[in-house]
Parts: C-alpha cells; structure tokens; sequence
C-alpha cells in the first residue's frame, strides 16, 4: 500500500536531457527570472538533465545553477571566445569549451531530447529559429518549447501565424513550436508532443 501511494510522486520523463535557450541577461522583469529557477525545478522533478550555453550570469546561471541544486547534471557548452565574458565565478556542472558558435549548437543540439527556450535576445531567438528550421527539413524529430513568460514571446507568435496566412509557412511547420506560460504547463505540452511525434514515426 505504501508504494502505490510514493508511485505518483515520482516524475518518469521520457526525456533524459532537455536543452534550455536562454538570455545571458536576467532581463527587467523578476518574472522571467522566476520562471528560469522554475523550469530548473522542473526538470529536477522529471529526473532531466540540462544542457545550456554555459555561461554563468543571466537566466542562464539561474536555470543552471536550479538544476545542479537539485543533484541533477548540466552540461555547459561554451564557445572560448566567450567564456570571459559570459562566465563569473564559479560555473556549476560540466562545462565543455568550443572553437565557435556552430559547434556549440551542434552540441546542444546533438546531446539533448527537447528544446526550450526562455526570453532572451538575438542569440536566444537564432538558437531558436535554428532548431526549428531543423525540424522542419527533418533533420531532428525532436520537440521545441517556447516558455512565453508574461506574453513576452506575444509578438513572434503573431508574426509566425502572419507568415502561415501568407504561406511563407505550413501551418504543419507552425505546429513545430509548443508554447505555454509556465514551466510545468510547457514541460507537460512537450512530453505530450514527444509520445505523439514517436507514434507517428
């Protein structure tokens, strides 16, 4: 009787590592913030590992440094060229240094089962836009999530639906990307997302 209750506290996810986008800056707003120590603790309860962009500072140290309090392991992929100024202090997890910025996406992209991306900037939207350009030639099969704190990805979501109607898009394509307004709604639309693509496979 005791193990049918413990049962459903433990989270199973069919993903083992999840690859988290993410700005170098914390941003204005506590909120985004918040929701980076968030998606850290979710992927602590689903036993997930984070790969990310290695830097120390920003949303990025914040989501990594959630999943490393929480014994599980992130992995750090960083270019040399920015290691002095994306990194202060002490960096938690593995970090594997890279010779550019290619390589570094081609290693987060190569280690992880899913993608997420939190607010961010220019770098945060061309991993972005990157990973679903790759779905849809069918280069990875793997699902992309767009944590929209407080609206803040409002605007690329109309603009993506603007280029569905005038056909620059598929509206399969548009499907590439899962949003949600909170950590544990997106990793619920991913892990859904995940079973449907591998049962059409």
């Amino acid at each position: 009787m005791e193990n049918q209750q413990q049962q459903p506290a433990i989270m199973k996810s069919r993903f083992r590592r999840v690859c988290v986008f993410c700005g170098s800056s914390p941003g204005k707003s506590p909120s985004y913030q918040i929701a980076a120590i968030q998606l850290g603790q979710q992927l602590v309860e689903r036993n997930i590992d984070l790969v990310y962009g290695g830097g120390s500072i920003g949303l990025m140290g914040l989501v990594s440094q959630a999943v490393h309090d929480g014994g599980r392991h992130v992995l750090g992929v960083i270019p040399t060229i920015l290691m002095p100024r994306e990194i202060t202090g002490e960096t938690v997890g593995e970090l594997r240094a890279v010779s550019g910025m290619h390589q570094r996406k081609a290693e987060m992209a190569r280690q992880a089962d899913a993608f997420i991306a939190l607010p961010g900037g220019y770098g945060t939207l061309e991993e972005l836009l990157e990973v679903i350009t790759w779905a849809q030639l069918g280069i990875h099969d793997k699902p992309v999530g767009l944590l929209n704190v407080d609206g803040y990805y409002n605007s690329l979501l109309s603009f993506l639906d603007k280029a569905v109607d005038e056909g620059f898009i598929t509206p399969t394509a548009r499907n590439i990307i899962v949003s949600a307004q909170t950590a544990q709604e997106l990793m619920h639309k991913l892990e859904a997302s995940f079973v449907f693509v591998n049962e059409m496979n």
